[in-house]
């Protein structure tokens, strides 16, 4: 009998030490999160939480260091704009970034029975990761082209580059769905939303100034009439000022 209660109170013992210990694994030790990381990290986001327990989230003391991890830009630009690297290589790690990405931006989507988002400032760091990542991912791409032709000023290698940019272009409109949703953030997540215009999507222009971007103006000026909310309205209309005035420069 005194064996048994010894087995049982050690077989307690391992229960209470079991449960107390963090079952998710993060590499939070590592300076910058790698591909594998990634990959490990949002399967564990995907598929390693019950439905009743709570994702990492900013406003969560004991869990923020996660949410920060995972949207934390340096892990692809500290790769990605190593000019000592190969550019075949670079290319090869944004592709899997990318990738990552892609089903990352399936974490944070749960919503309340009032349509609320649970998760409305990790679901839009998510995306604004992504939106900072493609400038990068696409640049190399189109880096990588040019270097491979043997005319990199001929008319085919300058269709698929423009090709591209269209393609990163109409990838930045996917962003601007979110505002068909904004009833579902707060104040606050509209905030962060309207935010996300103003740097991103100035960042976008910055570096690809003679694009074709008006497809971005058309839909600009259809979810500005839709949206109520002054913290997008406002940096949808700075950006439609600043692409008109661009078309305008053009035509003179």
């Amino acid at each position: 009998m005194k064996t048994i209660n010894q087995f049982l109170l050690s077989l307690l013992a391992l229960i209470v030490l079991s449960c107390g210990s963090d079952k998710h694994d993060f590499p939070l030790d590592k300076r910058y999160w790698d591909v594998k990381d990634y990959d490990n990290a949002a399967r564990e986001l995907r598929f390693g939480y019950e439905k009743d327990e709570q994702l990492p989230m900013f406003d969560n003391p004991e869990s923020r260091i996660i949410v920060e991890k995972l949207t934390d830009h340096q892990n692809y630009k500290v790769v990605l704009d190593d000019d000592e690297l190969g550019l075949k290589y670079r290319n090869n790690i944004a592709e899997k970034f990318f990738e990552e990405w892609k089903g990352m931006t399936k974490i944070y989507l749960a919503r309340d029975r009032k349509d609320q988002y649970l998760y409305e400032k990790e679901l839009l760091a998510v995306r604004h990761f992504g939106l900072g990542l493609q400038i990068k991912y696409f640049d190399l791409g189109n880096q990588q082209i040019i270097k491979n032709s043997d005319d990199p000023n001929s008319s085919e290698t300058k269709r698929v580059v423009n090709s591209n940019i269209k393609t990163l272009v109409n990838n930045y409109l996917n962003y601007l769905d979110q505002i068909n949703n904004e009833e579902s953030f707060t104040a606050s997540g509209q905030k962060i939303l309207g935010q996300g215009i103003e740097k991103y999507f100035n960042e976008l222009i910055d570096h690809y100034p003679d694009a074709d971007y008006t497809g971005l103006v058309n839909k600009a000026e259809l979810l500005l009439k839709k949206s109520k909310s002054t913290d997008i309205q406002q940096p949808l209309q700075k950006l439609i000022t600043r692409l008109d005035a661009k078309q305008s420069s053009k035509s003179y």
